[in-house]
């Protein structure tokens, strides 16, 4: 069903329930940062318990999210979408209740199978319940209050561990989750993708779907556990397993006759191109927020509430300005936004090394996140539409599955390696003048990341918006915010 636009009642609750419910993910993904402090404290937790409780969920998200475009595109959008959410609320709930780190990560990775299920199903649905001339537009409403969403996740998680506890970090979720299973049940359509191409179903591809989350799995715990197990076999074993997983996930997705991630998918060089600006640039962004909120709180002796707030900028900026960034990208073209929003990005990353003991939120804080808010604001909206500009209907799932999965796998990466790197283990993030050391080191890794970002987007993105290659049977679609796709077929 395409029938609906923004100006009706049943578009208008499409929008609310996708916004809600992807922004409740994207929320998780930054709240929790902020109470990483409070969360080691209260549960005795060591620096890689905290890169568990952060990668727990990236991990089976970025493991699982392609599924979950996949599972939505034969078997129903809205269905898997509604799975997700109830898995997400019941697992938010688990984590809100959780004893121990154990239980706590074990919650973790459970609400990231949750958000797998719904986050691709929030955009393939926008995409195929809008008319087409209304998609765009859909499209960046989604995407600018998504971000939002995701950028007052520090604010509000700031507020719930110092005035209550972190374990409402997770109640939260479920209000807004009855709110999203309303609006959905009452407004959002059906949809699949054999009704835009009959028989685009076909068998499910378990093989893919295995390797893709072992090697994904495999990679992050030998990075995760090096600095207190560097030598064992162990890390070792769980090293090459996960490499070798990632090499045969690409030899099976070739040969098999429905594979979980089509090639035809990278057919287009433009849409491979934005994926590694996307995988460079949430690496980076991924790197910042978790040093960036235990510098503010171990460092430079902010409370919770006091470093979500220091964040608010950039969800003030975002909300200002994404509407216009998307429009302006659509007229010059995606090369300059891809180039400069990177670059800004990096110069924040480089004033936040002057975030130290007795930092000043006005003169140290405050210039770092504004300009960190403008480049994500230039950034975003041409990343997302852009990808999503090169894939056809009958893909859209699987497209918007690859740009978040290709995101959280930057972000997974770059939390799981930056400790190692910059060499904090144990409880060392608890020591003021060990963790001060290895921020500043961080920073500098986060702002070449963000600076690479940019490299690829001068040499390989076209001035101009992508076109599809002809084909037989086109629908015309544009996408999304945390990153997507579109092919045609």
């Amino acid at each position: 069903m395409t029938s609906l636009r923004l100006s009706d009642r049943a578009g208008r609750g499409v929008l609310l329930a996708t916004v809600l419910a992807s922004g409740m993910a994207f929320l998780d993904s930054t709240i929790v940062n902020v109470a990483l402090p409070r969360i080691g404290h209260d549960l005795t937790a060591s620096l890689a318990d905290l890169q568990w409780t952060i990668n727990a969920y990236t991990l089976t998200l970025a493991a699982l999210v392609l599924i979950g475009g996949v599972l939505g595109d034969r078997y129903g959008r809205r269905k898997v979408f509604l799975i997700g959410v109830v898995w997400f609320t019941l697992s938010s709930m688990l984590c809100g209740i959780a004893p121990s780190v154990p239980l706590l990560i074990a919650g973790r990775a459970l609400q990231g199978i949750g958000a797998a299920l719904l986050t691709p199903g929030s955009l393939s649905l926008i995409q195929s319940s809008f008319v087409p001339e209304e998609r765009a537009k859909a499209i960046g409403a989604w995407a600018g209050l998504g971000g939002v969403a995701g950028a007052i996740g520090p604010f509000i998680g700031g507020y719930l561990v110092d005035t209550w506890s972190w374990r409402f970090a997770f109640y939260l979720n479920v209000p807004l989750a009855a709110l999203v299973i309303f609006a959905t049940l009452r407004w959002v359509p059906e949809s699949r993708a054999d009704e835009v191409e009959p028989g685009a179903g076909g068998r499910f591809d378990v093989g893919g779907a295995l390797l893709g989350a072992i090697g994904l799995g495999g990679v992050t715990y030998a990075l995760v556990e090096a600095p207190g197990q560097a030598g064992t076999v162990a890390v070792w074993a769980a090293a090459v397993m996960g490499v070798a997983a990632l090499a045969g996930f690409v030899w099976v997705e070739h040969r098999e006759r429905h594979p979980m991630l089509p090639p035809q998918v990278f057919a287009s060089a433009q849409f491979s191109a934005i994926n590694v600006v996307t995988l460079f640039v949430y690496a980076g962004l991924s790197g910042v927020f978790f040093f960036l909120v235990l510098q503010l709180q171990v460092v430079a002796r902010f409370s919770a509430l006091q470093a979500g707030v220091s964040l608010l900028p950039m969800t003030v900026v975002m909300l200002a300005f994404s509407s216009l960034s998307g429009s302006l990208a659509q007229k010059i073209g995606p090369r300059i936004p891809l180039v400069a929003g990177p670059l800004m990005g990096a110069a924040a990353v480089l004033l936040m090394l002057r975030i130290g003991p007795g930092a000043s939120y006005v003169w140290d804080v405050l210039p770092a996140v504004t300009l960190m808010g403008l480049g994500m604001t230039t950034v975003v909206p041409p990343l997302t539409s852009t990808v999503l500009a090169v894939v056809a209907d009958r893909y859209s799932g699987v497209a918007s599955g690859v740009n978040n999965a290709v995101s959280r796998a930057g972000g997974l990466l770059a939390v799981a390696a930056l400790p190692l790197v910059v060499g904090l283990s144990g409880a060392s993030y608890q020591n003021a003048g060990a963790l001060n050391g290895g921020f500043r080191t961080a920073m500098m890794v986060c702002a070449a990341l963000f600076a690479l970002g940019a490299v690829i987007a001068l040499v390989f993105v076209r001035g101009k918006a992508a076109t599809p290659p002809p084909e037989r049977h086109r629908c015309s679609v544009l996408t999304p915010m945390e990153p997507g796709v579109r092919t045609q077929h």
